[in-house]
Parts: structure tokens; C-alpha cells; sequence
């Protein structure tokens, strides 16, 4: 039914989705997906976006009026940011591949270091072109993607649970420029530190 159709699913799921229907376009960042509707479909992308689902299909069949009154007698929120600011990564270390299972292991305790994937080559004794194949094969990513991705993951938990200045927190995690850092941030978390602190903080006793 989805075959060569574009669709919403949740963020935790996406690997497994994309494994499992390839020939359906996984849009990753939607909470509702709606380029299907002429077909009679309308996908959403987790839990909580039935919101976006009953506030679409009230606004189809009840209008738009109807919908924003009951969006607010029953205090719904949409997801307007998509699903990257809540998403994180899956870092399951290999078990295909031994060689690249240690230097997962390696980075996810050394990720704040100089040069990590030239690091990694060196532990994982390939050449370069080889290393980034079967790393790849691994993991389903680049060596720098991962990196970058480890690091962003490590700076969300330090955005949840310390008060430490954002320009400290970026240098601790592996960048030197505080401005790369939050260009990195911004594309993997789809929004800022600064607001990601700011929605995620309160749920562990941070100001």
C-alpha cells in the first residue's frame, strides 16, 4: 500500500522501517504526512501525534473553526518542530563486525578527542577507503556522521542535567568552534541547545 509513497513513522522505528519497506519514503522528521491523502491515506510519526491525526480530520470534515476550538477546550499542542527534538540516537554497538565494534566502543568513551576518525583507522588497522566501507556496513552510517552524532547525544544529556554555558559544553564534547557546534546541533536536533535546554531541563530539576 505505501510502495513508492512518502510516509511518517516514529524516529525510534526508522532503520527498522527502512529495512523492512525500502520502496516506501520515509519522510524521518514528520509527526503527520499528509502528501498521501488523494490516495485515502494519512500517515502520523509516533505516540502523541494523534493530535495533529484528530485535529487534521476534524479540520476535513468539521472545518478549520471546529478544529481550533477543540484545540483549545482540550489543550492540544501540535509538534511543530518535527520529530528531531525528540529523537535519539541508536548507538547499538556491531555485532557483525568485530573490528569496527571496538572502535564503536572506543569513540563512545573517547568521542571529545582530536582527529576521532583517523583514531579509529589506526585502532581498526585498515586503510581509510576500507575502514569507511565497512563501517558503514556496520552501522549504516559515515565515520564522521557517527562521531558527530555520539557527540550531539552527549551534549543533550549535559543540556538536560547541568546549567554549564553552552560555548563550555561544546568544547567538552570535541569542538573547538562553539558556532560548528551548534550548526551541528541544530541539524541533527532540529532546534538550538539553548531551547532544547530550555524544554528538557525541567523534567530533571535543571533551571
Amino acid at each position: 500500500m505505501l510502495d513508492g509513497r512518502e510516509v511518517a513513522s516514529h524516529w525510534a522505528y526508522a532503520e527498522l522501517f527502512a529495512r523492512q519497506y525500502p520502496r516506501a519514503r520515509l519522510l524521518r522528521d514528520s509527526i503527520l504526512c499528509r502528501s498521501t491523502q488523494p490516495d485515502g491515506i494519512v500517515t502520523a510519526g509516533g505516540v502523541a501525534s494523534w493530535h495533529e491525526l484528530a485535529l487534521y480530520l476534524i479540520a476535513r470534515f468539521c472545518g478549520a473553526s471546529a478544529a481550533r476550538e477543540t484545540a483549545k477546550v482540550h489543550l492540544l499542542a501540535g509538534h511543530e518542530d518535527g520529530q528531531l527534538f525528540f529523537a535519539s540516537a541508536n548507538r547499538s554497538i556491531s555485532g557483525s563486525d568485530k573490528i569496527i565494534a571496538r572502535c564503536q566502543e572506543w569513540i563512545g568513551q573517547h568521542y571529545e578527542q582530536p582527529n576521532p576518525v583517523q583514531r579509529m583507522v589506526e585502532i581498526a588497522g585498515l586503510n581509510g577507503r576500507t575502514f569507511a566501507r565497512r563501517f558503514r556496513a556496520a552501522t549504516g552510517k559515515s565515520p564522521i556522521d557517527y562521531v558527530q552524532q555520539v557527540r550531539i547525544e552527549e551534549a543533550k544529556q549535559m543540556l538536560e542535567t547541568t546549567v554549564e554555558p553552552v560555548d563550555n559544553l561544546a568544547e567538552q564534547v570535541g569542538y573547538v568552534d562553539p558556532a560548528a557546534f551548534r550548526r551541528t546541533f541544530g541539524k541533527l536536533a532540529g532546534t538550538t541547545p539553548a531551547e532544547y535546554r530550555r524544554r528538557f531541563s525541567r523534567l530533571s530539576g535543571g533551571h
